[in-house]
């Protein structure tokens, strides 16, 4: 039996985490700190240590970071958590497993038609996965020194109950739900052309989960997506037609910093099927269904 301590258990990917831990006959003890017990975006590993200290867990989840800010704020909230929870488990509960969510977003432009591949180089487009790549090679090295058990799942583009606003399926749905209400004839949105890998949160929920218990990592980073790309404008046609509007989709407004540049991302989950028992359960037909 485990003691789990869960970070960011009330965010998008969080709540899905909590939800399929809690339901865990493996898990015996779920703690899940709030920022008045730890704010890991201010927190020193000292801070972070003691809590780890009282709580004694086997598994330590880290759903916390950041989707937008300055460069400063990106780092703190995807970097820096990492760092000092690294350093805390290393000196509190040097056993325990760690898993970490990273991002999509650290491969930077890939070629179009590939798989990407744990293993492919990595060149992230914006600061958004500069600080996600930061997080997931601290993991990484860590784990190479024998200082840690711990892995980093990359997340494609996550979608589902419950979908971020900060998203570009989050905005759209969010436009879609005002342009409904008001009859509007039409909406504004930025470039819809590129093609993404949309994973149901759930699906993401499931991977943490195999992560944390999975008897031997034998390695470090792991994709989690669909293994399928569609257009952006694809996704948001079936979104549209989910919330009942028929109006124009304008694709006029500015692109997003965190994706400018990326035409193309599918992920290749052949390594968290092998070594996680992991794959996707969940359509994006079903996703798109619990976002209304």
């Amino acid at each position: 039996m485990s003691t789990v301590v869960l970070f960011g258990a009330t965010g998008f990917l969080g709540r899905q985490v909590r939800a399929l831990l809690a339901d865990d006959p493996r898990v015996s003890r779920l703690l899940c700190p709030g920022r008045t017990e730890l704010d890991l975006l201010a927190a020193t590993p000292d801070d972070a240590a003691r809590l780890l200290r009282a709580a004694r867990p086997t598994v330590v989840l880290n759903c916390v970071g950041r989707l937008s800010g300055g460069y400063d704020e990106l780092l703190r909230g995807n970097a820096t958590a990492t760092a000092v929870l690294v350093e805390a488990i290393v000196a509190a509960v040097p056993q325990a497993r760690f898993v970490r969510l990273g991002s999509a977003a650290e491969y930077g432009p890939t070629e179009h038609g590939h798989s990407v591949h744990e293993q492919d180089p990595v060149r992230p487009a914006g600061a958004y996965g500069i600080s996600h790549l930061a997080g997931t090679l601290l993991v990484e090295r860590a784990a190479l020194d024998g200082r840690l058990d711990g892995a980093s799942l990359r997340i494609f583009n996550p979608v589902g109950p419950g979908t971020s606003g900060e998203s570009v399926l989050g905005r759209a749905g969010g436009a879609l739900k005002r342009a409904v209400a008001a009859r509007a004839a039409h909406i504004e949105l930025g470039p819809l052309g590129a093609y993404r890998d949309f994973v149901d949160v759930r699906d993401v929920a499931g991977a943490v989960v195999r992560a944390a218990f999975v008897p031997e990592l034998t390695e470090r980073i792991f994709n989690v997506g669909s293994g399928r790309a569609v257009t952006v404008r694809q996704a948001v046609a079936m979104l549209a037609a989910r919330a009942g509007f028929g109006g124009e989709v304008r694709e006029s407004a500015p692109a997003s910093a965190r994706s400018a540049g990326v035409t193309w991302s599918r992920a290749d989950t052949g390594r968290a099927a092998r070594v996680l028992g992991w794959q996707p359960e969940y359509g994006l037909a079903d996703s798109i269904k619990a976002m209304a």
